[in-house]
């Protein structure tokens, strides 16, 4: 059975589904069988295409007027034809020739795949480029903090002088938060013994 699904963006009230759908209809799809959503493809929530993907059987052919109808990235889009598979249901796109019934759909399938693994590598490597210059440069990930230098070395006189935490947001205009974190940063874990001098790490 062939079960069509078709998607135009929200944005505009003007699109319409009649091109997709006299396309499917044309490929031999049932009028009963086609499902549609009106919701940009970057949305997750889209019902029409969850309840096509429950609709579909074993032997079936889930079939799109254009690959960008079905998946909002090229690795979202495997996903889907991913789990069609696991399910023994084909996958086809009409406009660009994409049917993997075939050698030459499932090749492309693959290659597909291998494109997707290829951006997923320079992406990683990026941010681990980003993060090694970042370090050669003296920075760190993550946000910086909050609590400069003078401000710590007084709040933790305050604190090994014992005032409470409660006090020390009051009287620094630090929140609780934020307080906890640098505290837990900073390996601080109570009063320092009479004599010691506080230090910020």
């Amino acid at each position: 059975m062939l079960v069509g699904y078709m998607r135009v963006s929200s944005d505009s009230d003007r699109q319409s589904t009649d091109l997709q759908r006299d396309a499917l209809l044309s490929a031999g799809v049932d009028a009963r069988n086609l499902f549609e959503d009106h919701a940009s493809g970057a949305r997750d929530d889209r019902p029409g295409l969850t309840k096509a993907l429950d609709f579909v059987q074993a032997g079936d052919v889930l079939v799109v007027w254009k690959l960008d109808r079905l998946g909002r990235s090229l690795s979202h889009l495997l996903t889907i034809i991913d789990s069609l598979k696991d399910k023994q249901v084909a996958f086809r796109s009409l406009t660009e020739g994409m049917d993997t019934t075939k050698a030459s759909g499932e090749l492309l399938f693959h290659v597909f795949g291998a494109l997707a693994q290829y951006e997923r590598a320079l992406t990683q490597e990026r941010v681990m480029a980003g993060l090694a210059a970042a370090k050669r440069r003296g920075r760190t990930g993550g946000r910086p903090p909050v609590i400069v230098d003078e401000k710590l070395d007084a709040i933790l006189a305050a604190l090994n002088g014992g005032m409470s935490k409660a006090a020390v947001c009051r009287n620094f205009g630090v929140k609780r938060s934020t307080l906890i974190d640098t505290l837990a940063r900073i390996g601080w874990s109570g009063p320092s013994p009479p004599g010691t001098e506080p230090h910020a790490g």
